[in-house]
Order: structure tokens, then sequence, then C-alpha cells
């Protein structure tokens, strides 16, 4: 993990993903320097769409300290960008039930672009949730044993 790269650990636990997207993330100026900064919280955000459009909800980005007049409103939706098909694909899999789009990670590109990996996921139920946390300590037992 880089310096600049953001993750969701709590969307591992919850969802099941079937697929993953890289999407680009339209931002203002002072958005970018918050996230620079680290400000973010990922916490109950998820994707929508509308009009055809896939849009982030619930994203918290903190306003810059140093920002003026100008500065956003840190709960504000966001929209993100992908193909047509991509949109399409997505589209036809959210109208299934039990589907659902979440924002699992944000990053920074070679280019400096933000990005936002999201993931078509399906809802764990209590079970799942009780047989990730046996695996998880399990490795982890097995990684203490063979040091």
């Amino acid at each position: 993990m880089s310096a600049l790269e953001f993750l969701n650990r709590k969307a591992g636990f919850e969802y099941f993903f079937e697929a993953r997207y890289i999407a680009g993330i339209v931002l203002t100026g002072t958005e970018v320097k918050s996230l620079r900064a680290g400000k973010i919280s990922f916490n109950d955000s998820y994707c929508f769409f509308h009009d055809g459009e896939l849009f982030v909800k619930s994203l918290h980005i903190s306003e810059y300290a140093f920002g003026t007049i100008t500065n956003h409103q840190p709960l504000q939706e966001r929209k993100l960008l992908l193909t047509k098909r991509e949109l399409h694909r997505l589209e036809t899999k959210i109208k299934e039930k039990g589907y659902s789009i979440i924002p699992i990670r944000i990053f920074f590109n070679e280019k400096g672009l933000a990005k936002m990996e999201i993931g078509l996921g399906k809802g764990k139920k209590l079970y799942d949730k009780r047989n990730t946390i046996k695996e998880r300590e399990s490795d982890r037992e097995l990684k203490r044993i063979k040091k």
C-alpha cells in the first residue's frame, strides 16, 4: 500500500465481491488537497445510479484546512467515471436482488489522478462473517507457528 492509498477495510468483511472496477472521480481542487492529506472516511458509503450515471454517496472528504469560501461540502455526491459498457453491465446487475456497488479503495495513479476501486458485491450473512473471522485467525496462527 502506497502513502496515497486509502482502503475501506470494512467492505471486505461485509461483502462478497463478484467484480471490481477502477473508476475516475470528479473532484474539486480542495477535495484533492484533502485527499492528499488523508482526510477521508468510507463510513456507510455506497454507489448508486441516477440518469444512467454512477455517483458515490456518503463518502466523507473533510474540508480543506486552508480553503476559502470556495471550499467543498464534505458529504456531497461525487460522480464516478466509467465506460458506457461498464456502466451498462453494472446497472443491469444492480437491478438483481442483493447486489450493491461499494467503494473499496481510493488511490492516485502514476499520472497523479484520483481513482476509486469499486466492487459489485452481495452482502454477507452473519455465519459468513464468522467464517471470515475464523479463517483470518487460523492464518494468523499458522504464520505465528511458521516463525
